[in-house]
């Protein structure tokens, strides 16, 4: 067994060296021989030679790790050293401010005070229009307001000054001259009269103070005439001199709602197609109206004048029918009766012409405005079963539609009814006129006939 064993190793080492030396062939046994024993030499060198180089690292590398550890030792030390001075640090702050505590007693108060004041008022003075004239008054209050440390003497000077000086400006009216930009983004330089903390004004108009921007605008649309009719009266002012003036007290809040509000074209624009109806009906109504009273005026002048001199007749109404009269005096009181009622009737018409359908158009008015205000329900009960109720702004349309249009059918009516009225007055004072006339010459002719 061990015969085989050491046959199968003589083996494996002969493979090994003919492997491992395949770069080159020995011409003989004992050639080879020789070659094995120099390389078994070459690596015995090369292995000692590694034994001291490792010996020579390990040797470094523990001089490093002395040096590490010493270098942990000095910072442990000095760790020690520093939570030692911070302890005694901590106490000696807390040390210190029980001192500054006791030696500020109440004015300790005053920071708060201060600080609560300073932010108090730099909101007041950042949004006042006192500050479109007078800039960077809000510095010194910032720092105030950020400051922990009490305020010097100097400091609460100034918070009073900035206080004081908005006081005292609130009540003067004072010009100068900024830059305002105007709607089209143009900025031009332009002289300014500011009403206390309540208006701006310049080139007749109210401005507003944008307190975000610090710019000077104008309305987004003009105010109402007898909001700014006033503005020159106080532009134009002599010192001492009193006039009237419209003030915002909320500084140009209540303005700007105002100029929000809906002109009377875009309410009427609101009622949409009925509305348009509804004013056709109005337009024609009152053109019927104007030609009668035209047409009327004209008869009611020719009769008064025919009623003045009955011997020349001319053509009128009462002439055509003290025509008929002339034409039939020799008939019967009967006949001539007939004869004055038919003439009268035949003028009746041209008369009343029109007259009922003013009266019609006024009745289809409001019922038309009905119409619109039940078609703006519609449509608002449609949208609120598509979005809700949720946003009012999507019924908004519909409603104005609905209550927009009730109300141009009642303004329609009620001048429509107006001139009815009159027209009509005016159509049955001359059938009046006529009939009394008719009455007269009928009665005149009984007497002629009795005699």
């Amino acid at each position: 067994m061990k015969k085989v064993f050491k046959n199968i190793l003589i083996a494996s080492s002969l493979a090994m060296t003919v492997g491992a030396t395949n770069a080159y062939a020995a011409e003989s046994l004992d050639d080879l021989l020789k070659q094995v024993k120099q390389d078994r030499i070459s690596e015995a060198k090369i292995n000692k030679k590694r034994e001291a180089e490792f010996k020579s690292e390990q040797a470094d590398k523990q001089a490093l790790l002395n040096k590490a550890k010493a270098e942990l030792k000095e910072e442990q030390a000095r760790q020690k050293r520093l939570q030692d001075q911070f302890a005694s640090n901590v106490d000696l702050i807390a040390a210190k401010q029980k001192e500054l505590a006791d030696k500020q007693g109440t004015l300790g108060e005053m920071v708060g005070v201060v600080r609560r004041a300073s932010n108090d008022a730099i909101g007041s003075i950042t949004a006042s229009l006192i500050s479109a004239e007078h800039k960077g008054r809000t510095e010194l209050l910032k720092k105030l307001s950020e400051s922990k440390a009490l305020p010097t003497t100097k400091d609460l000077e100034e918070l009073w000054i900035a206080l004081q000086t908005e006081m005292t400006e609130s009540g003067k009216v004072s010009k100068f001259d900024a830059k305002v930009t105007e709607l089209d983004g143009k900025t031009n330089q332009k002289s300014i009269t500011r009403v206390g903390s309540f208006n701006l004004l310049g080139d007749g108009r109210y401005l507003m103070y944008n307190p975000n921007t610090g710019v000077i605008e104008p309305l987004g649309r003009p105010a109402e005439g007898r909001f700014s009719n006033t503005i020159s009266n106080i532009q134009n002012a002599q010192p001492g001199q009193m006039v009237p003036l419209f003030v915002d007290p909320t500084k140009g809040g209540l303005l700007r709602l105002k100029t929000r509000e809906k002109t009377l074209e875009q309410h009427y624009q609101a009622g949409g197609t009925v509305g348009y109806i509804i004013t056709g009906v109005l337009i024609i109504g009152l053109l019927i109206a104007l030609e009668r009273l035209i047409v009327l005026g004209g008869m009611g002048a020719a009769i008064r004048k025919q009623l003045k001199d009955t011997s020349k007749l001319g053509e009128n109404p009462l002439g055509r029918v003290l025509k008929v009269y002339q034409e039939n005096k020799e008939t019967d009181v009967e006949n001539l009766e007939l004869k004055l009622d038919e003439a009268i009737l035949r003028e009746t018409p041209r008369i009343e012409r029109g007259i009922g359908l003013i009266k019609i158009l006024a009745s289809i008015a409001p019922l038309l405005g009905l119409l619109g205000t039940v078609t703006g329900m519609i449509g608002t009960f449609q949208q609120i079963t598509l979005f809700g109720t949720g946003d009012p702004k999507v019924m908004a349309g519909n409603i104005s539609l609905a209550l927009v249009t009730t109300a141009l059918g009642l303004i329609a009516a009620l001048p429509l009814i107006f001139v009815h009225s009159i027209v009509s007055s005016r159509s049955k004072s001359i059938v009046h006129v006529l009939d009394e006339q008719s009455v007269g010459i009928i009665a005149a002719h009984a007497e002629k006939e009795k005699h």
